[in-house]
């Protein structure tokens, strides 16, 4: 290779194998890629090395995390269907599992059952800007008082957080104050909130999982990795024009991404959610997987009376993939309800996507264009699937690469999309 040329290499730690990608920072091109255990037993960065090692090395390095488990949120809000909603959906579209979320003044209970959900770090909301505040300011204290030292990201009514901010800091809980989720009702702004949430995630989280025993990791990790996935996936919308939709099937979770086009409608007419509109989302599904989620996936088929293939020629792992791909875009197109009885919510309209990536090892491995096949041919989960969409496999782990070299490189980016 030509010694002149600029080069990055891009590294997603993942919980079982960290991939490492090399790019030409002159054209964009994919020079090499490399795939090895994490060694999360004894120091991530040992494999780390490792990785970048075998691609070569680079002349800039960018490196998104998701081993330890990635960032585990707790969310407490107001309102059930309003701000705990927007905050949930915020947090997942900040490359979260959200493993907990409150709604209305805590209680003893309340603070209890949060603790038991071992977050990482709490996102404090409430209140659209100049309404009520009191549930924000009770919720503040009540965190504060209750021995629980998480960081806390307060992004709520914009008249009171920063009272809200000062009780937390004043009892020594870190707390970042950031722009609320959802300053009127109906808009959702997800960027700022986001944003903090990604740098309380590197600030303090990275470091307190020791996964590597000195600062070094710590400093070198951007982003969580499904916090990179989605700015890749936001990239290459803005790119084509068009809806994106990405089903990541791994051994514990699905992930599913969507970017779509905003709607007028859909932001300012009568079927408005009241939540916001998120247009680029993201739904973690923790029961679905094809290793230690593979019970999760067939209790989940069975629920939803998924046929069960058949034929012997497909691997039981892909067929297993298949179902839990489905499962996972019911869930995602069709929203959740936040209680027994209660509507559901945060719905996605996927009908005009246009283009759909598969991503995770049984898809990379030959199983790919059976699952889409299955995805797209779904006909019967209450959702309209796709009926125009090109589909593609990253077999090449492009889009957390080009997640992350999008901010300091976003026409190198937008030319390794290229690679998909």
């Amino acid at each position: 290779m030509n010694p002149a040329v600029k080069t990055a290499v891009c590294v997603d730690v993942g919980s079982t194998y960290t991939k490492a990608a090399l790019v030409d920072l002159g054209g964009g091109e994919l020079i090499r890629r490399a795939e090895v255990p994490t060694t999360s037993a004894t120091d991530v960065l040992t494999g780390l090395e490792q990785a970048v090692a075998e691609v070569g090395g680079g002349d800039e390095l960018y490196v998104c995390s998701s081993a330890g488990g990635g960032l585990r949120l707790a969310v407490v809000g107001y309102e059930s269907l309003v701000t705990a909603e927007a905050g949930h959906r915020v947090g997942l579209s900040a490359g979260a599992s959200v493993v907990h979320v409150a709604a209305g003044p805590l209680d003893g209970r309340g603070v209890t059952a949060l603790r038991e959900s071992r977050p990482d770090v709490i996102l404090l909301v409430g209140g659209t800007d100049g309404g009520d505040g009191e549930v924000l300011l009770h919720n503040a204290h009540r965190l504060a008082t209750s021995r629980l030292r998480v960081p806390v990201v307060v992004a709520g009514n914009a008249d009171v957080r920063d009272e809200a901010a000062a009780r937390l800091a004043g009892r020594r809980v870190p707390v970042t104050v950031t722009g609320n989720v959802l300053p009127r009702i109906g808009v959702l702004d997800p960027a700022p909130a986001r944003a903090a949430i990604r740098s309380v995630f590197l600030r303090h989280v990275i470091g307190g999982k020791r996964l590597s025993r000195g600062p070094r990791f710590a400093s070198l990790v951007r982003a969580a990795t499904p916090d990179a996935v989605l700015a890749g996936v936001e990239l290459l919308a803005d790119l084509t024009g068009y809806g994106v939709l990405v089903v990541d099937v791994g051994g514990a979770t699905t992930d599913v991404y969507s970017a779509l086009v905003p709607d007028a409608e859909a932001e300012s007419g009568p079927r408005r959610d009241v939540a916001g509109t998120l247009w680029r989302s993201r739904t973690v599904e923790g029961d679905l997987g094809v290793a230690v989620g593979a019970d999760g996936t067939r209790a989940a088929a069975a629920a939803e009376k998924l046929a069960v293939p058949l034929s012997g020629r497909v691997p039981g792992d892909v067929q297993l993939a298949a179902q839990a791909a489905t499962v996972a875009l019911r869930r995602h197109a069709r929203g959740h309800a936040s209680a027994p009885g209660q509507p559901r919510t945060g719905g996605r309209d996927l009908r005009d996507v246009r283009l759909v990536v598969g991503s995770g090892g049984v898809l990379r491995h030959g199983g790919g264009a059976y699952v889409l096949d299955a995805v797209l041919s779904d006909h019967a989960g209450g959702w309209a699937a796709p009926s125009q969409a090109r589909t593609v496999i990253d077999s090449r782990y492009v889009l957390a690469a080009a997640g992350m070299l999008s901010i300091d490189h976003r026409d190198v980016a937008a030319a390794l999309m290229n690679s998909l």
